[in-house]
């Protein structure tokens, strides 16, 4: 059961093993862009190239659903961002249990954006939780977990793109341990639990208050979607890659010999340089590196800055 990209390689993994999927439920195919016409989703079309029959419920609790689930009689049901909550009506079919593949060491990231928010907050590492399924969201007994390490340029999209694959690798390694009776379900402790709802597009915009390092961390969180944003003169500005500056316009000793005033307003542009420009924020400063300004490809700031007069002392963030 799974529908976007991050449950694809989970399903290769399966089709390409000793396992036999004897059914595929995804989400019903949806428009995209300006054709009205439906597009399968990427689990879907997966599952039709490996000749898999496929289910696409409306709501996956309606009787007669569960019922053609029922008579597949399947061990296991594996799920990875399927898109619907499961009544438990479906969690007791699976003659074994039904398993979570979940972006993240749980039980730290419960909730729909895991990977987007270990990146937004400065993460050092990451992972993948198979865990076995019950009626909470994301509460269930952990079976297997592995962790890496994020880079320190890590986004949302690189992050998601390795715990898309490592999530097949790992789920293979549960499957066989769940076998052989090598697994020891462990509860998860309720009291470490952090949440991480899905995002919003009004979460890109820029607090230029807070600290430079966090908001380095949300440029990095917010890529691709719905990515971080601020404004320059009424237009909306993407920001696509920042740095945190050792620069300091804040009221700090570094603050006069770095050339700023002490009192700068967080947002306001305090350098502009060739290839970028720095920001006073809420405590440091960030150096912005990349860029799309309204209507406009994406660009470098030094190609940005050939048309575009960008004068020291602009305040960003008003819309």
């Amino acid at each position: 059961m799974g529908t976007p990209d991050f449950a694809v390689p989970a399903l290769k993994a399966l089709t390409g093993s000793r396992h036999e999927v004897v059914l595929v439920i995804s989400q019903p195919d949806r428009s995209k862009g300006r054709s009205a016409k439906p597009v399968p989703t990427p689990v879907k079309a997966c599952a039709l190239e490996a000749g898999i029959p496929v289910l696409q419920p409306e709501k996956v609790r309606n009787p007669e659903v569960l019922e053609q689930i029922r008579e597949r009689k399947p061990d296991v049901i594996v799920v990875a961002a399927y898109g619907q909550i499961l009544p438990q009506a479906l969690l007791d079919i699976p003659r074994i249990m039904c398993v979570n593949i979940h972006g993240s060491l749980l039980p730290k990231y419960r909730g729909a954006a895991p990977i987007q928010w270990a990146v937004i907050n400065g993460e050092k590492t990451s992972g993948i939780t198979i865990m076995k399924m019950e009626a909470g969201l994301d509460t269930g007994d952990i079976l297997v977990q592995k962790e890496v390490p994020l880079d320190p340029k890590e986004t949302s999209g690189s992050l998601f793109d390795r715990l898309s694959l490592m999530g097949g690798e790992v789920l293979l390694d549960a499957l066989d341990k769940i076998e052989q009776g090598l697994i020891t379900p462990v509860k998860q402790d309720d009291a470490l639990a952090t949440w991480s709802p899905m995002l919003k597009r009004e979460d890109g915009r820029i607090d230029w208050s807070m600290d430079a390092a966090a908001i380095e961390c949300r440029v990095r969180g917010m890529d691709p979607w719905p990515s971080a944003y601020t404004f320059l003169d009424g237009k909306m500005l993407k920001i696509w890659s920042a740095d945190v500056s050792e620069d300091e316009p804040e009221n700090s000793p570094g603050a006069e010999s770095a050339g700023f005033s002490r009192d700068v307003v967080p947002g306001s542009v305090v350098s502009v340089g060739k290839d970028r420009f720095l920001v006073a924020a809420g405590k440091g400063t960030l150096a912005v590196r990349e860029v799309q300004l309204e209507g406009k490809k994406r660009m470098s700031v030094q190609a940005f800055l050939l048309g575009y007069k960008l004068r020291e002392g602009t305040l960003l963030g008003a819309d």
